[in-house]
């Protein structure tokens, strides 16, 4: 009896395609560095979602934390879930479009 090639090169086209996007994507990720100091403002990052300065025009700061333990049996294991974020987003006037705009070498 024939095997049936078809649903088997299916499948390795299917986990290929997976591969390669693993690879590609693990080729564009770069190894950063941890900040102690960034650490230690996350850690002490009140649970929620906080903001201030929103009626200030030049900045807006925002804080949201997700601190949970998931068990799927009440006396197994947990997986503790600490989600942090710190966002600062700056808003500033810039000049008209002449200033700004970048200046071109004569042709």
């Amino acid at each position: 009896m024939p095997l049936p090639l078809v649903p088997i090169a299916g499948l390795a086209i299917r986990y290929g395609v997976v591969a390669l996007a693993g690879y590609g994507l693990s080729r564009l990720v770069r190894i950063g560095r941890t900040s102690q100091l960034a650490e230690d403002a996350m850690d002490q990052t009140p649970e929620g979602f906080t903001a201030h300065g929103l009626k200030d025009a030049d900045q807006v700061n925002a804080t949201a934390r997700f601190c949970r333990v998931i068990r799927l049996h009440p006396n197994g294991p947990g997986l503790e879930i600490d989600a942090t974020t710190l966002t600062r987003l700056r808003l500033r006037k810039v000049g008209g479009a002449k200033s700004s705009a970048p200046k071109r070498a004569s042709q």
